[in-house]
């Protein structure tokens, strides 16, 4: 897989020839864009990486990229021939069941402010979270009245992804709620790590919400999914070095049929539909009306917040395994 490709895609080569087995690139980006982020599209070791990526590209046997933009890029630029391999959820991204989501919850609660419950509960039988109740006598679970709106997000905190867009927008959303539009408090969960982390915590600590609370935690790998699955609202702010890949982040929020509000780059629109499955925006003015024009109903089982999800629920997306077998066995020319 291309990045990272320096060293690995050399030392793969010389591990074919010597094995004489076949060498496949599956291109996620291009590493050398990647690079210009910290260090400009001309520094040497930049045109390096490119110049070294475009050759290995030739002295692969088969050549595989994750969208049609890309595909048609490595064509006309690198005279290289790849077949598109859409990013497919895994079988584990999914919508996470009420029960679930209560114990997801209460485990978060034990560590982070956002999941606890804002009242004190009628019943002393009910075991509460931020977002739903359990009846303790007979097990039901239910959303709890006057919940906040759950927002995620997931990053790697790195400088394709510009997250003051977002608190930006929050500002604005928190305004809307001042100025009396009825809009629902929002829980904003951040999950990931990264070398921006400590930066962007700093900006968010300064911040002061009345209607809004944002944690950033590190998640055990088997809840994010369930987190995934159990939020109103998925945020993408990544912007693609290359303009030719997509994130992976929004490919498992759709696994989990997750409405998404995504930053507009050139070939977003292959796994994006505006309107449809999401929102597109290009900034954070953008994006606040967005999230307000999204929660100005919620929880109601109406507008578009719940139409997008049910338009995910209707669209059955390929699996990864699936997508794999129906476009790359073929390729190779092997059998099940």
């Amino acid at each position: 897989q291309n990045p990272p490709g320096l060293p690995s895609i050399a030392v793969a080569w010389v591990a074919c020839l010597f094995w004489r087995s076949k060498l496949i690139i599956d291109w996620h980006n291009y590493g050398y864009t990647i690079m210009s982020l910290n260090h400009g599209r001309n520094h040497p070791l930049v045109q390096i990486a490119k110049w070294y990526e475009k050759l290995f590209g030739h002295l692969s046997d088969y050549n595989l990229c994750v969208t049609n933009a890309m595909k048609e890029d490595l064509w006309v630029n690198c005279n290289i021939k790849a077949v598109t391999l859409y990013d497919k959820p895994a079988s584990y991204f999914k919508e996470t069941p009420l029960e679930l989501q209560h114990h997801l919850y209460m485990k978060l609660a034990k560590d982070y402010e956002p999941f606890k419950p804002r009242t004190e509960s009628l019943s002393w039988k009910a075991e509460r979270s931020a977002f739903t109740e359990m009846d303790e006598k007979n097990g039901r679970v239910v959303k709890t009245k006057g919940r906040p709106a759950l927002l995620i997000s997931s990053t790697s905190w790195t400088e394709d992804e510009d997250f003051s867009v977002l608190l930006k927008a929050l500002e604005d959303y928190e305004r809307y709620i001042n100025e009396g539009v009825k809009l629902p408090p929002l829980v904003c969960v951040i999950t990931g790590k990264g070398p921006l982390k400590d930066y962007y915590n700093g900006l968010i600590n300064k911040m002061h919400f009345k209607h809004i609370q944002i944690c950033t935690p590190w998640l055990e790998a088997e809840d994010y999914p369930l987190l995934l699955g159990s939020a109103d609202l998925g945020v993408c702010l990544h912007k693609s070095s290359s303009g030719l890949d997509l994130p992976m982040k929004v490919v498992d929020m759709f696994g989990c049929c997750l409405p998404v509000c995504a930053m507009y780059f050139e070939c977003l629109h292959e796994l994006v539909k505006h309107n449809e499955n999401g929102l597109i925006f290009r900034d954070s003015n953008e994006l606040a009306e967005q999230l307000k024009m999204l929660f100005l109903e919620f929880p109601t089982l109406e507008g578009k917040l719940h139409s997008f999800r049910k338009n995910l629920r209707v669209f059955k997306q390929l699996r990864w395994d699936e997508s794999w077998d129906q476009t790359v066995l073929p390729l190779l020319g092997q059998n099940e």
